[in-house]
């Protein structure tokens, strides 16, 4: 009896040593994407707190040297769980009993994919690289080189993409890239020739200065470039419209401030219809975003909220929503998990959307041309 006893202690012990294994380091695995089978170098690194809790940062080393920060951390035994919420993903995993893997999954989106990760040492470390360099904050940029093509026919949806120092988008019109440019929604355009948008391009193009444009300077230079190669023209005017506004809620706020660089660009998107992920970005962003994608009108922020915020935004869209994708959602499901739009702004952002009528800044079409060649 006294040996099974020791042989039984003897083996809790080892269970124990397998939950207080040192997971602190840099881990280190490939995710392969469904869409094209390519891989994204992922490596997160785990460190302690002043109070000796975990943290950690993400990095997409194929994507740039800018870390992501974990905004939650939990383990429990050998199960690790990682929230990054500027960018709307979970990781779920589980250390193995060698504690040099983790054998887990991603989730940024609808479906899971596998992710296992290695703990990595000075042999076996991949290179994280450095930040790209800010763009000085005086310089007034240009395209130095842009190319703009029409988009393949039957594309669906658009997008806005700054990768390093090249900025793209795909499937949008000249009322797109205006409302890009401009901070607009697309009924505070008018006038101008059906096509404006109808057509669709493909634009890819790097400034003519040295750096990383922020915010400012990237719409910058897309208005410069609507002047230059569409020969756009026009005034501004006001004209009274259908409005929301985003306001604080009474019970306050419910936002995360972003711990990244204030000067960096903010992150902005969409997992899915209802699905909306923010990374360092203010309000206004937040505004202008769905005042262009998913709202049927301009959206104003009067929060008086400053500030970058990461924060998840989930709610069941209906058919009057996401007209800026092109797409229709169906009518809300009767057993639908998520709230209406409304609803999961007041419970998940502390924040109210009203529906009010004012005068609104617009842009009156005097001039535009299809774009010239190449």
């Amino acid at each position: 009896m006294k040996t099974m006893l020791c042989l039984l202690a003897l083996a809790l012990l080892q269970g124990s040593a397998l939950f207080a294994q040192n997971i602190v380091g840099a881990w280190q695995g490939a995710l392969e994407l469904p869409q094209n089978g390519k891989q994204l170098r992922i490596v997160i690194k785990i460190s302690t707190t002043d109070n000796d809790k975990l943290k950690a940062v993400m990095y997409s080393i194929d994507q740039g040297g800018q870390g992501i920060a974990v905004t939650q951390f939990t383990r429990q035994g050998p199960d690790v769980k990682l929230v990054v919420g500027g960018i709307g993903g979970t990781y779920d995993g589980k250390l193995n009993a060698d504690g040099n893997t983790i054998t887990g999954t991603w989730t940024q989106g609808p479906k899971p994919m596998p992710l296992n990760l290695a703990r990595a040492n000075a042999e076996t470390a991949w290179t994280i690289p450095e930040p790209p360099k800010r763009m000085a904050a005086d310089a007034n940029p240009s395209f130095e080189v842009a190319t703009i093509k029409p988009s393949k026919p039957g594309t669906i949806g658009k997008g806005f993409r700054v990768n390093g120092r090249r900025f793209t988008t795909i499937n949008t019109s000249v009322t797109d890239l205006m409302t890009f440019a401009y901070g607009l929604q697309e009924k505070q355009i008018i006038g101008g020739p059906e096509w404006m948008a109808t057509q669709k391009y493909d634009l890819e193009g790097e400034p003519d200065a040295e750096g990383t444009p922020n915010d400012k300077q990237l719409k910058g230079m897309l208005q410069k470039l609507l002047a230059d190669r569409f020969k756009l023209a026009f005034h501004h005017d006001k004209k009274e419209l259908s409005a929301y506004t985003i306001v604080v809620a009474k019970n306050g706020p419910k936002l995360t401030k972003s711990a990244s660089d204030p000067n960096s660009l903010p992150g902005l998107g969409f997992r899915g219809l209802g699905a909306f992920v923010a990374h360092n970005a203010t309000l206004t962003d937040f505004a202008n975003v769905m005042e262009t994608v998913a709202l049927d009108r301009p959206v104003v922020d009067q929060t008086g909220l400053q500030g970058r915020f990461d924060f998840t935004l989930n709610w069941t869209p209906d058919e009057t929503q996401f007209a800026g994708l092109g797409v229709r959602p169906p009518a809300p499901p009767e057993n639908a998990t998520e709230p209406d739009l409304f609803t999961a702004i007041q419970q998940q952002l502390g924040l109210k959307l009203e529906s009010t009528k004012a005068p609104v800044d617009v842009l009156v079409i005097d001039h535009v041309e299809m774009p010239s060649a190449n």
